[in-house]
């Protein structure tokens, strides 16, 4: 019985370091957000505004995405503001005329234009998967998706979902006769017809025909 107690004391600390640890993961965890709004160059800075906010941050390019660089070529020598929709780490500066810092860590989206704050689907939405040549676009929710294409009616469809290794996805329909598939994967993507650039790569598969594009998580889906 006398051991009891010093064995006790021992593992104090292991238990201690124990809980420090796994409280500094959920933290590290907390400090990352995912913020959309307007993105603006000012002074060779990138500043973001968040959609419906007036506060500005410096983004600070942390996980090396040449952020810099995307901007510049989608803005074409122009100053046009462009949405961003991106995840990061959000902290202090002491420049004046901001708000704080937004160390980002992954792009979403970037895009021309600001018209995307004002999407009224965008916060239910789990997945948008678009292409062109021909044109289609599948929203995906939790109830259903919804495949979009010219010249005919939007089809709702229900959909089973198969999460692949590296995180790639793996969605499949079969109804009113028709057979689709949606396969996304994580890989720098651009819009052949916009320039805009989106995180993950999509490929169309309906009835035998293949069509590739590019897709992004909804606000429904913080991956």
């Amino acid at each position: 019985m006398r051991l009891a107690r010093p064995l006790l004391y021992c593992l104090l600390p292991l238990f201690t370091a124990s809980l420090s640890f796994a409280a500094s993961k959920d933290a590290s965890k907390v400090e990352q957000v995912r913020l959309q709004g307007e993105l603006s160059v000012r002074d060779g800075e990138l500043l973001l505004r968040p959609c419906d906010e007036q506060r500005r941050f410096v983004l600070v390019d942390t996980g090396e995405l040449g952020l810099a660089e995307e901007v510049r070529g989608l803005q074409g020598g122009g100053s046009d503001p462009l949405f961003a929709d991106l995840r990061g780490t959000l902290g202090s500066s002491d420049r004046p005329g901001v708000d704080g810092r937004f160390e980002t860590s992954k792009i979403y989206r970037l895009e021309l234009g600001g018209r995307s704050c004002q999407d009224p689907d965008f916060p239910r939405m789990l997945l948008r998967a678009a292409g062109h040549e021909p044109s289609w676009s599948v929203s995906v929710g939790t109830k259903g998706l919804l495949l979009q294409r010219p010249g005919q009616p939007p089809l709702a469809l229900p959909y089973l979902e198969e999460q692949l290794p590296g995180g790639s996805l793996n969605l499949t329909s079969e109804a009113d006769g028709q057979h689709l598939e949606l396969w996304v994967a994580p890989q720098h993507c651009i819009d052949s017809m916009s320039g805009a650039i989106r995180h993950m790569s999509a490929e169309l598969r309906l009835d035998g025909q293949v069509q590739r594009g590019c897709a992004y998580f909804g606000g429904g889906r913080d991956d």
